[in-house]
């Protein structure tokens, strides 16, 4: 069985290359200890050799257990750049994916970038990138600059990612309203996970998960917190006749559905999703090598879950690599 890390993060040569010589919503500094910093609004990520240097990657899944990892970009992303801009960053970065995946495919994988400020250039670029460069899907933001991601524009690249057989990463990027997050970090501490079951939810309500009814999701972060508030989630479908206009069951029966990475840190958080899921429907991830990342514990956590040897192996690995198609 290989041990899966589905959710971390790289960023290929050619999209910090861009950032560095180039002028755009993201931007690169450096810090008063000479590291490189993305900013975007909202917060920054700090750029550690993991993000950029593939041999320091493989040298910390060898010591932390993990056989393969899958690839993908982090915030600021690219939907955020004007049009033009943010389709030629996704071709860099996606064919900067292309080339690792090839150089070392028993090693990593990867999900594509696409430009979501332009609907019908994602659709392409996500074609492109499954049947050209040989990723796996792509990794989505909670919102398109701010835009929802049920928004009607968005549903032919569900259609063409069901067509293809390819899940979709929902991934938080800044909150829609980060009013009174500016501080303390918590931006990614609290309006990732809240943006995160945001998308959910409204991919849920609109009749998107019922319409692209096969359509492979997963969630970053344990699904943020709505499995949390499954229960209030139900009980506002029973009791608002706005929940039932676009879908036909409780809105449980479609978040069932979609897989969660066990990116929370905690194994009473893990357990209380794996109770609400199922072993099936988890994935391992560890955010690598974020400021937040956990890859020293990660494998170790899902080790120690009192659960059957057998379902942690589909968390560990099997079930990733059957949404992979591997």
């Amino acid at each position: 069985m290989l041990v899966i890390d589905f959710h971390n993060h790289f960023y290929p040569k050619g999209y910090i290359d861009n950032l560095k010589y180039s002028t755009g919503y993201a931007s690169i500094t450096t810090d008063s200890i000479g590291r490189l910093l993305v900013h975007y609004t909202g917060d920054y990520n700090v750029i550690v050799g993991p993000h950029v240097v593939l041999e320091d990657r493989i040298d910390a899944m060898k010591r932390c257990g993990i056989d393969m990892e899958v690839l993908t970009l982090t915030t600021p992303g690219v939907e955020r750049e004007t049009a033009e801009r943010g389709v030629k960053l996704a071709r860099i970065t996606n064919d900067g994916y292309g080339e690792i995946v090839t150089k070392y495919p028993d090693t990593f994988t990867a999900l594509a970038t696409l430009p979501m400020q332009d609907p019908g250039a994602s659709v392409e670029e996500l074609e492109r990138a499954v049947n050209d460069l040989g990723l796996k899907g792509a990794m989505i933001f909670s919102n398109a600059n701010g835009r929802p991601i049920d928004s009607k524009e968005f549903i032919p690249l569900y259609e063409k990612a069901d067509h293809l057989g390819v899940p979709l990463f929902i991934h938080p990027t800044s909150p829609v309203n980060a009013v009174n997050m500016d501080s303390y970090r918590l931006v990614p501490i609290l309006g990732f996970g809240v943006d995160t079951s945001l998308a959910i939810l409204r991919l849920v309500f609109s009749g998107i998960l019922e319409r692209v009814s096969n359509l492979k999701i997963v969630a970053t972060h344990t699904g943020g917190v709505f499995p949390y508030l499954r229960g209030r989630i139900d009980r506002g479908y029973e009791a608002y006749p706005e929940c039932k206009v676009n879908i036909s069951k409780a809105p449980s029966n479609y978040l069932k559905k979609i897989w969660l990475d066990t990116v929370c840190y905690n194994e009473d958080v893990l357990m209380s999703s794996y109770a609400f899921v199922g072993s099936k429907k988890m994935v391992l991830g560890t955010d690598y090598p974020h400021q937040i990342s956990d890859i020293e514990k990660a494998v170790g956590r899902i080790e120690s879950l009192n659960i059957p040897e057998d379902e942690k192996e589909l968390i560990l690995g099997k079930n990733a690599a059957e949404i992979l198609k591997m």
